[in-house]
């Protein structure tokens, strides 16, 4: 008996050893506190609205590619997207939307007008994604000036702020690292980010989650407002959330995708893997991963019953192209479809980034019902978008 209870201390000490070891390996202390702080989403009458938003860090020149492989890789986004997008359609009859966030970096006209065509038909919009490091403020604010006017004047990109020229957009930052917050000041450089963005016309930031990394933040799950401290990074840390009868505060919105553990995909057959909302071939989009960004229950604070689910992807890199872009990505379409579509327990939206951030700010000033109503709450459909394109 003694020999029985030393083997299940030993074992039991030995698991410890390794979840203490995998929670400093993969960050989890940055953000684990808070999700175990978690609350269920409140309950509601009638069926729950989930707004469904695919981000796509789309960069052709992923791994230093040659030209060659630049242009098939686009080339393969233009063949292929249309195809899968016509298979699905929302509760709107709005074909699935692809949020192509663009690097500044890796501008090619040729590149962006095969996706422009993609927008114009209904499939997706195009906006910011920005890789820097050691930048300045000059720096950053001419790289977005320069690009969003581009973007807007030869592919008719982007929504402008009502009453005025002011472009307006979402924004992903390359490598995570969002208002400097890598630990060593690596892949960004600037302390006073959030409020650089705003001042030069961004809506709101779709850069997190970032688990593992070190720049995951301490609040998930969450739709929140960051107020910029220009003498420290990652001001983004914590915020203020957006809710009902509130009004915007501090500097930048920021909109989040689901970080959950799912306990039933364990690494070693003992400890929850992280789920990121990160799409890949190495970790597909399957029907129990579905159900964790929906129980993520990401809402505005007093609209429960408007359900936010951003995920992510890189989608030019190879070896994820065939998922992306085949049967497993069909199935996950599918399965919101199915599961989440029935029009008494769940009604399914595909949106853009842009129509979140309007449906956010929508919730905010108090609207309630149908969130389809209000896609075009504040920002207007870019001019790429076709007139009645679903």
């Amino acid at each position: 008996m003694t020999l029985v209870i030393i083997a299940a201390l030993v074992l039991a000490t030995a698991a410890l050893l390794l979840l203490a070891l995998e929670l400093r390996r993969k960050n989890m202390q940055l953000w684990l506190p808070a999700y175990m702080r978690r609350s269920e989403r409140p309950a509601h009458e009638g069926p729950t609205h989930i707004l469904f938003c695919f981000v796509d860090h789309f960069e052709p020149r992923w791994a230093n590619a040659d030209y060659e492989s630049e242009v098939r890789r686009v080339d393969r986004w233009a063949q292929d997207y249309p195809r899968l997008a016509r298979k699905h359609r929302d509760a709107d009859g709005c074909f699935p939307k692809h949020c192509f966030y663009y690097p500044e970096e890796e501008y090619r006209k040729e590149h962006l007008d095969k996706i422009e065509a993609l927008c114009r038909e209904g499939f997706g919009e195009i906006e910011i994604h920005l890789h820097h490091h050691n930048d300045t403020e000059a720096g950053l604010r001419e790289k977005l000036s320069r690009f969003t006017r581009e973007l807007r004047d030869t592919h008719g990109a982007l929504s402008t702020w009502p009453g005025s020229d002011k472009l307006a957009w979402g924004f992903v930052h390359g490598n995570w690292a969002l208002d400097n917050s890598e630990p060593d000041g690596s892949n960004c450089g600037i302390n006073n980010e959030l409020i650089i963005l705003d001042d030069e016309g961004c809506y709101a930031d779709f850069t997190l989650p970032s688990a593992p990394s070190a720049t995951q933040t301490a609040k998930i799950n969450s739709i929140y407002y960051a107020k910029d401290d220009p003498n420290q990074p990652k001001s983004h840390n914590q915020g203020r959330d957006v809710s009902i009868g509130g009004k915007s505060w501090g500097d930048l919105m920021i909109i989040q995708g689901p970080l959950m553990l799912n306990w039933k995909n364990r690494k070693w057959g003992l400890l929850p893997r992280i789920e990121n909302s990160d799409i890949r071939s190495s970790s597909p989009p399957d029907s129990k991963r579905v159900d964790l960004w929906v129980k993520a229950g990401i809402h505005v604070k007093g609209r429960p019953e408007w359900v936010f689910v951003k995920i992510h992807t890189h989608g030019t890199q190879d070896n994820d192209m065939d998922m992306l872009l085949g049967d497993p990505v069909d199935a996950m379409f599918s399965t919101l479809e199915t599961k989440y579509n029935d029009g008494e327990k769940h009604v399914l939206h595909y949106v853009s980034t842009r129509e979140m951030y309007n449906i956010v700010k929508a919730a905010e000033a108090g609207k309630k019902g149908d969130p389809n109503n209000f896609r075009d709450f504040i920002l207007k459909p870019p001019p790429n978008r076709a007139t009645g394109a679903k």
